[in-house]
């Protein structure tokens, strides 16, 4: 058994009531369940606290130096959760939102709506490619939330540490020249693609690696990623240069457009991540809310998700 707050705790009201029978009364517990329990944290600290007879319980040495470490223990996380509740009642008094984001239009429309409910805090971004980089920055309190994304079902960045909700789930659809002789198609094999140059926005998860493998299953390998910037991309595909991989939302571009590929080999999984020892988990919630709002809006804006949607009733877009 590993010692716990709650177990000084018992042993100080044993130590308080000078006997078990009234520290169980002061507990609210039965005798027995107390007698029990300081049994198995004597064992945990190796020896026993309290000498027990007709007078009451009375600290053995052990006993004396466990009570000492609690008396500087146990005023110390009082007055933790007291400075965390005042910390955190500050922030909701004078809320602030610092929001890290990897590439992708969600991060503008969550900064659009959090401005709109909240005209007068401050609305703070961050952004890089990479997001264990984003997630170090909320582990760190830096940041309050982390908007990214990752492929089907692979964990996100610090799962074991932060806190992470499902926004919705997009289908990878491919990005062409309007006059690209597949352009039409409703939905396209990857297969056939397998000349073409590709273009994509870096990042340090394992999408190229879902990318490669949706690609050797289709008969052919990939040449190397022209990974650049969103807009670089897009410039990439008008020209005729090269065809990119996009999330299903992508919006509305002129001189290219979005087709499903055939099986949908590739997804992407968008998250917003906290920590939840922040002060700000109060918000997250509503934050969520707004974040799906966005992905719900963009969704509706690209005619070829649409009609892809209507066509893939189980695809549960929304987490």
């Amino acid at each position: 058994m590993d010692l716990e707050l709650r177990h000084l705790k018992v042993v100080r009201a044993i130590a308080d009531a000078g006997s078990l029978t009234r520290a169980a009364t002061a507990l609210g517990l039965a005798q027995s369940a107390l007698s029990a329990q300081l049994k198995r944290i004597e064992r945990a600290l190796g020896g026993p606290l309290f000498v027990r007879d007709r007078g009451g319980a009375r600290p053995t040495p052990l006993g004396e130096l466990v009570l000492d470490r609690s008396r500087v223990l146990l005023p110390a996380m009082r007055q933790l959760e007291e400075d965390a509740r005042r910390f955190t009642g500050a922030w909701q008094a004078t809320p602030r939102f610092r929001l890290g984001g990897t590439h992708g239009l969600l991060l503008g429309a969550l900064l659009d709506r959090l401005s709109a409910a909240h005209p007068t805090a401050p609305v703070r971004t961050y952004t890089s490619w990479s997001q264990e980089a984003i997630a170090a920055l909320v582990r760190e309190g830096r940041l309050d939330f982390a908007l990214t994304g990752v492929c089907a079902d692979a964990l996100p960045p610090d799962h074991d540490r932060l806190e992470w909700h499902t926004i919705a789930e997009d289908p990878i659809f491919v990005l062409l020249p309007e006059d690209h002789p597949h352009a039409g198609e409703s939905a396209l094999e990857l297969g056939k693609l397998a000349e073409e140059q590709w273009t994509s926005t870096p990042g340090d998860g394992c999408f190229g690696d879902c990318f490669a493998a949706a690609c050797a299953q289709s008969g052919f390998a990939p040449g190397p990623l022209f990974e650049t910037d969103t807009a670089s991309c897009v410039h990439l595909v008008q020209v005729g240069r090269a065809v990119g991989l996009c999330r299903a939302t992508f919006p509305p571009t002129p001189g290219v457009v979005t087709v499903p590929l055939a099986g949908t080999p590739l997804s992407w999984r968008h998250v917003l991540g906290h920590d939840p020892a922040s002060p700000a988990v109060g918000a997250a919630p509503a934050v969520l809310a707004y974040a799906r709002q966005a992905h719900r809006e963009a969704a509706a804006r690209n005619s070829a998700y649409v009609r892809w949607l209507e066509t893939n009733a189980h695809h549960r877009a929304e987490g």
